[in-house]
């Protein structure tokens, strides 16, 4: 550290101070190799504050345009590489307004009046966690088109229906694709309502109380493309919940792509070989030279992890914090950053490997009634053309699959007299929906797994989201 930038760093707060912070003090107290990822962010809430503060006559129109110059030059020399980020300095805000003092002088000094580092550090943040709310929901909408395209495509393909990872009843895979898409669809509303929540601005609230300066907080809230400002400064410079909420949303999200990152694993495998992933999404071994291993889609069902970890985090950081600001916030940087970057890696990969993937329709066909798979579809029958009770047909039905496990076939194997010796009344008719195929077509409710219901949903999707 060189005597001037030490002398600078120390006279942006130190008039109380006759010496300089230890150096383990400097180490844990400096931020700026993580939150000058806020870069664009401080700077931009600088040039709302000090718009404001030109407009309302609390600083000179020459003070403001120096003001604004300064500020489009460290924006230039930062999108160039060259800015010098400066630990001394401890964080973002500190280093820029540093950087605006060596280029335009006294002027820089006023560029602060009206606020604090807490009502910043709090804009910052808020503006890039809403930056990646929007992001996130932009990826989301990337995966569901991959989805939905894949599922049209595959309206027809037949596909075992699993309940307890046990074959329970024919669906289509179409179908089974656009169950992700709906949870998405709910992922990417809870993004927007969180950033409905967080679309207040905090700037103005100065350190904890407000300012008696006669600023304008509704025209920085304007400029910065917030609804209104905060209503309260305590809670203004204090709360992160907005961070709580999009990481809640983040790991709701990162779980149900491990979900379906969890099925690619399986279907992949020699024993499933419901799909292929081409060499764009797999890996091989370094021992094994036949391995074709899904590392795209095992690694997206690890992020769930640092996710999560990351809403554990910040909440423990927050749990026991008095009002208002407390240095712990300082901390709460690093695991919004890493889950974001996790969860936006993560649904790439993800629509991506959706692409890519090019299902095995015969293997999974072949494997559609396997199990027994058509048993509900004999009871439901039964219910239908004899009128017997759903209890009493379930009990029948049961019978059947039991016998048929005895003779090793499928229920559509077993012979009409071993049927009717169950029920007289059941005729050669009930192998009309013991296939497979006839079982997935028979489901005509909403929602249901027939393929015309799936063609019919992925286009409500597809007009949803254009």
């Amino acid at each position: 550290m060189s005597e001037d930038s030490e002398a600078l760093g120390h006279s942006l707060w130190g008039g109380r101070f006759s010496a300089k912070p230890g150096a383990v003090m400097q180490a844990i107290n400096a931020s700026i190799d993580v939150d000058k990822r806020l870069a664009a962010q401080d700077i931009a809430g600088s040039r709302a504050h000090a718009a404001m503060l030109g407009a309302t006559g609390i600083i000179s129109a020459a003070d403001e345009t120096a003001i604004q110059r300064g500020l489009t030059a460290i924006e230039g020399e930062i999108a160039a590489g060259v800015f010098a980020f400066r630990v001394e300095l401890e964080d973002i805000h500190m280093n820029i307004e540093a950087r605006l003092t060596e280029l335009i002088g006294p002027a820089a000094g006023r560029l602060h009046t009206a606020r604090s580092r807490n009502d910043q550090v709090a804009l910052d943040l808020r503006l890039w966690v809403r930056e990646a709310c929007d992001r996130t929901v932009a990826r989301i909408a990337t995966l569901q088109r991959a989805l939905i395209a894949k599922a049209d495509a595959h309206a027809d393909d037949l596909m075992p229906g699993f309940t307890h990872l046990q074959s329970a009843q024919p669906v289509t895979f179409g179908h089974h694709l656009m169950a992700y898409v709906e949870m998405l669809g709910r992922d990417a509303g809870r993004f927007a309502d969180a950033r409905r929540r967080m679309n207040e601005c905090p700037l103005g609230a100065a350190a904890l109380a407000g300012t008696s300066f006669p600023i304008d907080r509704a025209m920085t809230a304007k400029t910065l493309g917030f609804d209104a400002p905060t209503a309260n400064s305590l809670d203004s410079v204090s709360a992160r919940d907005f961070a709580l909420e999009a990481l809640a949303a983040a790991a709701i999200c990162a779980t149900h792509l491990s979900r379906l990152a969890e099925e690619i694993v399986l279907w992949v495998t020699p024993q499933f070989g419901f799909i292929a992933l081409s060499d764009a999404y797999t890996t091989g071994s370094s021992i094994m030279p036949q391995k074709r291993n899904p590392d795209a889609a095992e690694l997206v069902r690890a992020k769930v992890g640092a996710i999560l970890g990351a809403l554990v985090s910040v909440t423990v950081v927050m749990k026991g914090l008095p009002l208002a600001y407390g240095k712990d916030m300082q901390d709460d940087k690093v695991p919004v950053f890493a889950a974001f970057d996790a969860l936006e890696l993560a649904l790439a990969a993800m629509a991506g490997m959706v692409g890519d993937m090019t299902p095995n329709s015969s293997t999974m066909a072949a494997a559609a009634g396997v199990g027994y798979a058509t048993a509900t579809d004999l009871a439901d029958w039964l219910v239908r053309r004899l009128g017997l009770p759903f209890r009493e047909a379930h009990h029948i039905t049961g019978a059947a699959v039991k016998q048929a496990e005895s003779l090793g076939v499928e229920l559509a194997g077993l012979p009409l007299d071993a049927l009717q010796a169950l029920n007289p009344g059941v005729t050669s008719d009930v192998y009309d929906v013991l296939t497979p195929r006839a079982s997935a077509a028979s489901r005509l409710s909403f929602g249901g797994t027939a393929p015309d219901q799936v063609r019919a949903q992925a286009q409500r999707w597809k007009d949803k989201l254009k």
